[in-house]
């Protein structure tokens, strides 16, 4: 029998990527570790990792086992979960995943009142794109996470939050400012011309970018790429650009409305969609509920202000 204390070095290797990685975050040593992946492979009686790789890869046995103890701490993930709803007792370790841009806008509103509701239930925040959260919900290394995407997982459950327009930003010194009126309805042709502030790439909006200018044969000068849509909207304001970005990340009373013009697109196929998700299989603590439902509410509240 494989003994379990290996389990969570085994997966360390696989999250970090190399054997040097996971020692330096387990505090092991390179050797200790090898003597771990020895021992399991023994067990087993087959390799779990392809040795002539360059970057640690899991074999097909490798995946196998990996899938299993994903499962086996889902298991005792929901075992423990349950255990405290019978007991009633608001103590645990709650696991979050979130974007920077929702973590600026919607922490400060949900968490203050988390933690007065479950002041011995810890939280810890796993930030990252929406598609390398996903994956974290997945592999069991969060219990929660907050989404914008498009393309859903079958593996996991999906809480619609908010139905977000995309729109398009403007700087008023650009051509498009100058024929169109700040809030007219806009096809995203009219802006062919003008030059893009982009998302990186795996961003949701990037990703929605991409869609749009490839279903219209789009090609325009992209100036600048960042992760960031605060300073994104800046920049694209201060430099005669354009940027496609979520309708409530703009806010009438920024220092940059004055400088943009705001345009409505055609195109509601492409809405920017936020959801919570979390793993089919798991089970929902109590306080796991509630935090869902406040970031409903709080979601509900920041819309109408």
């Amino acid at each position: 029998m494989i003994n379990p204390k290996y389990l969570p070095a085994i997966l360390t290797i696989v999250q970090e990527g190399s054997i040097t990685a996971a020692s330096k975050k387990l505090y092991i040593s390179q050797p200790a570790l090898s003597q771990i992946i020895k021992h399991v492979e023994e067990e087993l009686g087959t390799q779990i990792f392809n040795r002539k790789a360059r970057r640690i890869e899991l074999t097909y046995a490798g995946k196998l086992f990996i899938e299993s103890i994903q499962k086996i701490q889902q298991i005792d993930h929901n075992l423990h979960a349950q255990i405290a709803d019978i007991k009633d007792e608001a103590v645990g370790h709650l696991r979050l995943g979130i974007s920077a841009e929702r973590e600026q806008q919607l922490l400060p509103l949900v968490i203050p009142e988390f933690i007065r509701k479950y002041p011995y239930v810890h939280v810890s925040l796993k930030e990252g794109s929406s598609a390398m959260l996903e994956r974290m919900v997945l592999e069991c290394e969060c219990d929660i996470a907050l989404v914008t995407t498009a393309q859903k997982r079958s593996s996991l459950d999906y809480t619609l939050i908010e139905d977000d327009k995309l729109v398009l930003i403007a700087a008023k010194s650009t051509e498009l400012a100058h024929r169109f009126l700040d809030g007219s309805l806009l096809d995203i042709q009219e802006a062919a011309n003008e030059s893009f502030i982009s998302m990186n790439k795996g961003h949701a909006v990037r990703l929605i970018q991409d869609q749009l200018f490839e279903q219209f044969a789009l090609s325009p000068r992209v100036l600048l790429e960042t992760h960031n849509l605060e300073a994104a909207k800046g920049i694209a304001a201060r430099t005669g650009s354009v940027l496609l970005m979520p309708r409530s990340f703009v806010s009438d009373a920024s220092p940059d409305r004055a400088r943009i013009h705001i345009y409505p697109l055609r195109h509601s196929e492409f809405n920017y969609k936020f959801f919570i998700c979390c793993r089919k299989d798991t089970h929902l603590t109590r306080y796991e509920q509630d935090l869902i439902s406040i970031v409903n509410r709080r979601m509900q509240a920041f819309r109408m202000e």
